[in-house]
């Protein structure tokens, strides 16, 4: 008998910017339409740096045209009732590490096509208006009063 595949409560975000202060989004369409930044669970037995090297490479492309770096912030969510079904029995809560990766300029990205549909990069201000979630938001906003703008 096998044994359901279960998502850990832990992840990570990652902050793709620009020097200048643009950030990436991603538009996901699954389970609803939203746009966010790069996201994912750690694997059994994975470290946080190593699933933010791992999902910024497979959501995106980039390995080594910038710079990443861990905020030293995690937040601890509420999983939203539309993904309690990826996580084991009982488990109604996530804690996120929070991620960087700065870029000198904007770059092409290569999307992971099962996951997203598009991907933008706008002026920090107006990713924040654009993000579905409240950790998202709170990490645009602490990267936009570090960069001054």
């Amino acid at each position: 008998m096998n044994r359901p595949m279960f998502r850990r409560p832990v992840s990570v975000l990652i902050v793709v910017h620009t020097a200048a202060g643009d950030a990436l989004l991603l538009r996901r369409s699954r389970p609803f339409d939203f746009w966010q930044s790069v996201t994912g669970s750690l694997a059994e037995g994975e470290r946080h740096a190593d699933a933010a090297v791992r999902e910024l490479r497979e959501e995106t492309g980039l390995s080594d045209e910038g710079v990443l770096s861990f905020s030293g912030l995690s937040r601890q969510f509420v999983i939203d009732p539309r993904w309690r079904d990826k996580y084991p029995p009982g488990i109604v809560e996530n804690v996120e590490f929070e991620w960087r990766y700065r870029l000198d300029r904007s770059v092409p990205i290569r999307l992971h096509d099962t996951e997203h549909s598009e991907f933008v990069w706008c002026p920090i201000d107006e990713a924040i208006l654009r993000v579905w979630s409240w950790t998202n938001r709170a990490a645009l906003e602490q990267l936009r009063i570090e960069l001054s703008i």
